[in-house]
């Protein structure tokens, strides 16, 4: 199997006060597209930003390649948005009561700021410790990140059925011409023989004698001739490209991790398909290099999305 970088997955858990009034929805959202490398990024809100190192290990353990944007959201309910307000009634009571003492006994101080935050009712409570909101998120961040493998996964398998149609008739193509290729630099060849015997005036058989003897300027075409078909042989080339699709295609069906190694495969199938194409002694061969160039050129916007 092979892996998209690209994907979309998130989870979601509500917490509940103890006190059964208010609580707090906890959710993680994984987006992923593609890079070189990868790359983590990460926006929550302070409360749980103890978490961080670990998501990033979890993240570091199960991707090797992409762009990760990683977004914590905390969403409390209504009573939960009020907690660490001032209960306002709280306060006045304790302010009387703070009255009465002072009253009774004026030498005593009187109450701090800290003491009064501290005193029980004056700040509402959300009734959600902060362990467990730490762990609710860890949990959160798991399974979204399972739900992104799987995710990746599947549209890895969608590029790698594409990847390996487009080997498939790109094998076609190479195996076609194959057999073409002496028979059509043969026939290039037998067309230079004629221009060339034309330009040197010696088509008809009671040509003017020359300088040079018949028997040599047929000896020096001959050569010229066999020299061009020399260049212009593309059987190296032909057997480099059906090399480089069998390891393609190697790669793609054994899976795991094979952006790079894909990404390598392209330059050298394009490499050779070039070739081909600067070498067409014939219009079979040059269309042939430019269908070619055009599957590989698909298959490699597709390899930039593998990881």
């Amino acid at each position: 199997m092979i892996y998209s970088m690209t994907g979309y997955a998130s989870a979601t858990r509500e917490l509940v006060a103890a006190s059964g009034t208010g609580g707090v929805s906890v959710s993680v959202e994984l987006r992923t597209v593609n890079s070189r490398f990868l790359d983590l990024n990460f926006r929550m809100p302070e409360d749980v930003r103890v978490v961080e190192p670990t998501l990033r290990e979890m993240l570091m353990n199960k991707l090797s390649r992409g762009k990760v944007d990683i977004r914590v959201n905390l969403q409390r309910s209504e009573q939960s948005a009020n907690a660490g307000a001032i209960n306002r009634d709280a306060l006045a009571q304790l302010a009387q009561l703070e009255q009465t003492v002072l009253e009774t006994f004026p030498e005593s101080g009187r109450l701090r700021t800290g003491e009064i935050l501290r005193w029980p009712g004056v700040l509402a409570e959300s009734g959600i410790a902060p362990e467990t909101l730490r762990d609710a998120v860890l949990a959160c961040g798991k399974q979204a990140i399972a739900d992104l493998i799987d995710v990746r996964a599947r549209e890895g398998a969608q590029l790698a059925t594409m990847l390996l149609a487009n080997v498939t008739e790109m094998e076609a193509i190479v195996t076609k011409i194959t057999p073409l290729v002496p028979e059509l630099i043969a026939r290039h060849q037998q067309k230079i023989v004629e221009r060339l015997q034309e330009a040197l005036g010696i088509a008809a058989p009671d040509a003017a004698a020359t300088i040079v003897s018949r028997e040599e300027i047929n000896e020096r075409i001959r050569q010229e001739v066999t020299m061009y078909g020399i260049r212009i042989d593309i059987a190296e080339e032909l057997s480099r490209l059906t090399a480089h699709l069998n390891e393609t295609r190697h790669v793609i069906e054994k899976g795991g991790k094979v952006g790079k190694r894909l990404d390598f495969m392209m330059q050298e199938l394009n490499r050779e398909a070039n070739t081909l194409g600067s070498k067409a002694a014939a219009k079979e061969l040059a269309d042939s290099s430019m269908t070619l160039k055009l599957l590989i050129e698909q298959m490699r916007e597709q390899v930039q999305n593998l990881e």
